[in-house]
């Protein structure tokens, strides 16, 4: 029987458009640096887990900034991960691999799926930040993806087992707020945002955080309507929302806030059989 405690490990690697300053993401509960599995068959050989986090199998990590791809590593308890995400599943075909990412690119990217195993790490759960890509992600989707009210549920549901159904409702409370009260509260693209422009520029903080609350309802309005759902949809209104948020900034603080140049296309979704499941429903 797997221990409950173990080692989680969160990878990138660069995303599917060649250039794009954009990682994809997963985690493991094994240093691929020492032990590099060719395949999620030895990942379950081995008695090992593998969140594909709506990619691919990815033997090893490695992004421009980070050699080996190690984004960070922590203590977690391996039950509430497998309650939160099914590993050792593709995600693109195993519907209990997408915790509350239920439709990629539409509730979330990897990024978000990412810290949702990690929030079994407890305490303050540490979140894939350092991957490129993560604050255009973090401006559209949040840290744990726009299913708020299911997030919350899946939180309470896993946690049970180590403490009060009550206390893990309370505790799933604060991440499931789309508007997150006071500075302990904020995610991290709040935090970001905040301080770039909440010292100096409080109005133009607002109305950047308003152009993120449009958004977020806007991809709701389209999953209620069935439009745009395609990945050149998506990618496009991501990228509109974007550039949008480019204007209300200079340059500068764009570059702050984001970490890549205002213009620069930014492709976050990648096609799936789920997204072409989307279409056609």
């Amino acid at each position: 029987m797997a221990s409950a405690n173990t080692t989680l490990y969160a990878w990138a690697a660069p995303a599917f458009v060649s250039g794009a300053p954009v990682d994809h993401t997963w985690v493991t509960d094994y240093d691929n640096r020492s032990v590099a599995h060719g395949n999620v068959g030895q990942v379950v050989a081995a008695g090992a887990h593998y969140w594909f986090c709506w990619g691919s199998f990815h033997s090893t990590g490695g992004t421009p900034a980070i050699a080996n791809g190690l984004l960070l590593s922590r203590k977690g308890n391996l039950p509430t991960a497998i309650c939160l995400v099914l590993p050792n599943a593709d995600s693109r075909l195993a519907a209990p691999a997408r915790g509350t990412i239920f439709s990629y690119g539409v509730d979330g990217v990897c990024h978000q799926l990412a810290n949702q195993v990690l929030f079994a790490c407890g305490g303050s759960p540490p979140i894939v930040s350092s991957a490129r890509g993560y604050a255009a992600s973090a401006f559209l989707y949040g840290d744990y993806g726009l299913q708020h009210s299911a997030w919350a549920a899946k939180i309470a549901s896993c946690s049970a087992p180590r403490r009060s159904v009550a206390g893990g409702r309370r505790a799933a409370a604060g991440i499931a707020r789309s508007t997150p009260m006071g500075p302990d509260m904020q995610d991290e693209f709040e935090k970001r945002a905040q301080a770039a422009l909440g010292g100096s520029e409080p109005e133009r903080l607002q109305r950047l955080l308003a152009l993120r609350e449009r958004a977020q309802v806007g991809m709701r309005s389209m999953v209620a309507q069935r439009t745009g759902l395609d990945v050149e949809g998506l990618n496009a209104r991501n990228q509109a929302v974007l550039n949008e948020a480019a204007q209300l900034l200079t340059a500068a603080q764009f570059q702050e806030i984001f970490g890549f140049a205002p213009g620069e296309k930014i492709n976050l979704v990648l096609e799936s059989e789920a997204l072409r499941q989307i279409k056609k429903a």
